[in-house]
């Protein structure tokens, strides 16, 4: 079968939380022997270092404002290792040339981390802190369910993935609004932390004539 559908929904994962699905694809070739894992995900030191950075990702990404702050970090992170994910998942599976596979990856995982960016702007308007974790853990478990989906049926993982990708790029349009709230709130922070930094000038006192 043709490695593109795993493929398309690793990158979708990807751009979700890039870590988590090279963590969870890694743990899961080496332990429960999955076939289509490629063996470079499985090594101890890609686990390792997948562990400690999704750690730190999983904290930040419940922390409002921090999260969107991480999510332009992101930017380039995200779809660079939804790339890697689908260029190893071509040659592991003979099955695309590594260059287009990365692309369908790399391109995917973009669009996702984009779509997910407006989001959280979006949910980081509302002046409550859960909603925020709310979102951020219904991420999590949607990435690892579909991670494992994917290597179990790839086909329909491709097809829910893709409707994903159309509901959340539906969602951005709905909160359009809260997103320019956004970044009006974060321009107006940025001016005030600068007026406060801006410290007046003493008078001089004229001589005494």
């Amino acid at each position: 079968m043709s490695a593109i559908p795993l493929i398309f929904t690793s990158g979708w994962a990807s751009g979700i939380d890039a870590y988590a699905v090279v963590l969870l694809m890694g743990l899961l070739g080496r332990y429960g022997h999955m076939g289509a894992v490629p063996p470079t995900l499985e090594r101890t030191d890609v686990l390792v270092a997948a562990g400690a950075l999704f750690s730190v990702q999983f904290v930040a990404d419940k922390i409002p404002y921090l999260d969107s702050a991480s999510d332009i970090v992101h930017t380039v992170i995200r779809p660079v290792l939804g790339a890697a994910i689908g260029a190893l998942l071509a040659g592991h599976a003979h099955t695309l040339p590594q260059a287009a596979a990365a692309a369908v990856g790399g391109g995917t995982a973009l669009a996702t981390h984009l779509i997910k960016t407006g989001v959280r702007m979006g949910v980081n308007t509302s002046p409550e802190p859960f909603s925020n974790i709310i979102v951020s853990v219904i991420e999590n478990l949607t990435v690892a369910g579909m991670v494992v989906f994917a290597l179990l049926h790839p086909v329909p993982a491709a097809l829910l993935a893709a409707a994903l990708l159309i509901g959340g790029l539906i969602a951005v349009i709905f909160l359009a609004s809260r997103i320019r709230k956004f970044w009006r709130n974060r321009r107006e922070r940025r001016l005030a932390r600068q007026a406060g930094g801006v410290r007046t000038r003493p008078l001089r006192r004229l001589p005494m004539a």
